[in-house]
C-alpha cells in the first residue's frame, strides 16, 4: 500500500511541481475591528523528490514479490 502511495505521490509531484496555499494572519485588532491579511505561500518541490518517491515505490514493489 505504501508503495503505491509513493509511486502516486512522485507523479504528481512531478506532475504540478508544486501547490499554493491561502494563509490568513491578523495584523491588528482594535476594539471591535480586528484586521487580516490573507498571504498565498507557494511551495516547489524538487524533480529529486518526485523521482526519489517514484524509485522508493517501485523499489518496495519489488521487494515485496
Amino acid at each position: 500500500m505504501l508503495a503505491i502511495v509513493l509511486i502516486i505521490a512522485g507523479g504528481l509531484g512531478l506532475a504540478y511541481g508544486g501547490f499554493t496555499y491561502t494563509k490568513e494572519t491578523h495584523q491588528a485588532k482594535v476594539g471591535p475591528i480586528e484586521l487580516s491579511v490573507k498571504d498565498t505561500q507557494t511551495v516547489n518541490i524538487p524533480i529529486w523528490a518526485g523521482i526519489g518517491a517514484i524509485v522508493a515505490g517501485v523499489f518496495l514493489l519489488t521487494l515485496r514479490k
